[in-house]
């Protein structure tokens, strides 16, 4: 577990200045696997394949690569790494 302090020479809490920031921080990461998912989306029903086994056949080199291919490929990393990061904000824990 990781432990923040924060001070600062201003009277004003900063503690709901900063639940604000990571809250709008949500909200923009949450808008972001939203929008990857429909595109993944878009490649699934163009394809006719399922992410996981379009990530499957890539492991097995049993498909070309394309550009699309690529950005289908990429567009899973960013949502690993969107999931990744709002799952880190959301378990963040304001101690009092």
């Amino acid at each position: 577990m990781t432990t923040l302090t924060l001070k600062s020479s201003r009277q004003q809490p900063l503690r709901p200045l900063i639940e604000a920031a990571l809250e709008n921080e949500l909200r923009v990461l949450d808008a972001g696997i939203r929008r990857t998912e429909e595109r993944l989306r878009a490649f699934e029903e163009k394809y006719t394949l399922s992410s996981d086994e379009f990530l499957r056949l890539v492991e097995q080199d049993a498909l070309p690569e394309t550009m699309e291919t690529i950005e289908w490929l990429g567009e899973l990393r960013l949502l690993e790494r969107l999931r990744e990061k709002a799952n880190t904000l959301r378990e963040i824990q304001f101690a009092n």
